[in-house]
């Protein structure tokens, strides 16, 4: 922990002035920020996670893209309320944009209705022009919504591209916990930082007479966190606006941006932002932290 005489208070605020990861990967693309969210396992609430957080990033002024890096299963279309044909120019596929984001998907290219059949080569080609043929335009965050659980997806990603680092989604219930740590440990295999974890459906809230009830427990999030000493970035409220947003394409930030949903949601992405702005501090200046730390 760097601590400075006389100051007993920081506080930060999400901004447009994004701060730049490293370049790096077989790729070296322009945009600042490449970000994971993933989850150990399906049905977790990792994509409402994902689009949320890139809907915050993007109301908060900065330029964002949401890449749906779940082929087999890429829900970002609707859950973005995005139906149109995908153009290209300039020998570049031009992403479609919703709620201020930038989106590409597999639902844009294939029939909803056909399941995708391939093996691993199609996937890894597939991620590398999600990443090199779509005009970004140099974003200040890519949030790509990862498959559940550990693919090859991810490997492929983390080889491409220097990712700035990775969300953990989870739920407070010890079955998804147990998957936290695989989670976590699969990143650090791969040398990636780990940006937080976020605890999904942490409680639910009545809407009549405000009582809070742990349906899946409560907590657990926080535990894992402290437990694989990574950063804890809060705590999201089980709501059925956010199923309901999902299906009509409203993300609940737009929707309802002043639930408690939504303001949960906001607060991971603040927490999230400042953490990686940390994170891009410590690895621009790793030589002068070490020299603190010896003094």
């Amino acid at each position: 922990m760097l601590t400075l005489p006389g100051v007993e208070r920081v506080d930060i605020r999400m901004g447009a002035n994004v701060t730049a990861g490293a370049r790096g990967g077989r790729l070296n693309l322009p945009m600042k920020n490449v970000v994971a969210v993933a989850s150990g396992k399906g049905g977790l609430g990792k994509s409402t996670v994902a689009v949320n957080f890139a809907v915050a990033l993007a109301q908060a002024g900065a330029s964002v893209g949401l890449m749906d890096a779940d082929v087999y299963g890429p829900n970002i279309p609707i859950m973005m309320g995005v139906r149109r044909v995908l153009k290209a120019a300039n020998k570049k596929i031009v992403p479609l944009e919703a709620h201020g984001v930038r989106l590409m998907s597999m639902g844009f290219l294939v029939d909803s209705e056909k399941p995708l059949v391939w093996r691993s080569p199609m996937l890894h080609s597939t991620i590398r022009q999600f990443l090199s043929d779509v005009d970004w335009g140099g974003v200040d965050y890519l949030v790509v919504d990862l498959p559940p659980g550990t693919s090859d997806v991810q490997l492929t990603l983390a080889q491409l591209v220097a990712l700035t680092g990775a969300i953990i989604v989870t739920t407070p219930h010890p079955v998804a916990l147990s998957d936290v740590r695989k989670g976590v440990a699969a990143f650090q295999q791969l040398e990636v930082p780990i940006i937080g974890v976020v605890e999904n459906m942490s409680l639910y809230i009545c809407p009549q007479c405000g009582h809070e009830a742990h349906i899946f427990a409560h907590g657990g999030g926080r535990q894992a966190a402290e437990q694989y000493g990574v950063p804890f970035l809060g705590e999201i409220p089980l709501d059925p606006s956010v199923r309901e947003g999902g299906d009509l394409g409203q993300p609940v930030i737009v929707a309802a941006p002043d639930s408690p949903m939504a303001q949960a949601l906001r607060r991971v992405a603040e927490a999230a932002a400042q953490r990686i702005s940390v994170l891009n501090y410590e690895q621009a200046n790793q030589g002068l932290i070490q020299i603190m730390e010896i003094l």
